[in-house]
């Protein structure tokens, strides 16, 4: 009998676009984001997605310095695999956004695949009134968001991070970010296997029907063949569908509080460490199995824990 699947479970714990008034259980403090990730990583997540944020009032923060507390806690006390945003925030500059993973060279970094428009503006409906802090509201109604990330910016990126070694997580929000990495792959300024997370339900990047996950898939079949190790992200309350369609189609899943607070209809998780565990029965009720940190770094050829800078 052949071996069941290994499905890598990635975890982004805060990330920047849920602020800290939308649900108690966000980590915003130093401490509460080593330890959300080391919990995640506990209930099976094999990588760690993460961003930093200001302790006093939770807004993204970029700074090297605010990333190395966590980034030291999470490494002595766990295995997981590191990837640090090059996204930051999307009203931050490519100069902001690289600073921590060029600084303390993770294994893995995200690169968001394009420019698009971003809007998080409808999320100011539904939490206007339990807003506590004045950037809270101008932050989620900007409507004028332009989350910059042009051919040269991503070339910047590659180009800067990967003479350190480390590899990427490449965001796509669309079809055209598939075919832009399509074209920093021909042009040998990337290399396989490649490790793309297709982004669902966003506003300004594709919805999160079926038929869109599989566009995507199609799409990167077509353009990667068995050059690439497939991801998914779904927004909100499409968090766990899409992960378990995903899984069923021979994906791998993202989970974790900045993509989705969500633990149940109407009901906030009480940490990322329960998202894990829910994605993680979806994947075990299906006959598969979830990957260590170690069977994700051989997968996704990544360079060791060893290597970092922190």
């Amino acid at each position: 009998m052949a071996a069941p699947r290994k499905v890598i479970i990635t975890c982004a714990v805060t990330g920047a676009i849920h602020t800290p008034s939308m649900s108690p259980h966000l980590p915003v403090s130093a401490s509460d984001i080593a330890e959300a990730a080391i919990g995640a990583a506990e209930a099976g997540a094999a990588i760690v997605h993460l961003h930093a944020r200001d302790p006093r009032d939770g807004r993204p923060d970029q700074t090297p310095e605010a990333f190395l507390p966590f980034l030291q806690v999470i490494k002595q006390r766990s295995d997981c695999v590191v990837n640090i945003t090059t996204g930051g925030a999307p009203t931050m500059s490519i100069a902001e956004r690289i600073r921590p993973a060029e600084r303390w060279r993770p294994e893995l970094a995200s690169l968001n695949m394009g420019s698009m428009n971003f809007g998080l503006f409808p999320m100011l409906r539904r939490f206007d009134g339990q807003l506590k802090h004045d950037w809270e509201r101008e932050y989620l109604g900007n409507k004028d968001i332009l989350f910059r990330n042009t051919f040269a910016d991503i070339e910047h990126i590659v180009t800067t991070l990967g003479a350190a070694g480390t590899r990427f997580e490449f965001e796509c929000y669309d079809t055209a970010h598939l075919y832009n990495l399509k074209h920093f792959l021909d042009s040998g300024l990337v290399r396989a296997p490649l490790f793309i997370q297709t982004v669902f339900g966003l506003m300004g990047g594709i919805g999160a029907h079926p038929d869109d996950v599989m566009h995507m898939k199609r799409t990167a079949d077509r353009l990667f063949g068995d050059r690439y190790r497939w991801s998914v992200l779904g927004a909100g309350r499409h968090q766990l569908p899409i992960a378990a369609m995903a899984a069923a189609m021979g994906g791998n899943v993202r989970v974790g509080l900045e993509d989705s607070l969500w633990g149940a209809p109407g009901r906030l998780a009480t940490s990322n460490a329960e998202q894990v565990a829910s994605v993680r029965r979806i994947i075990e009720g299906m006959g598969l199995e979830i990957a260590t940190p170690q069977e994700a770094r051989e997968t996704l050829d990544l360079s060791g824990a060893d290597t970092v800078a922190f």
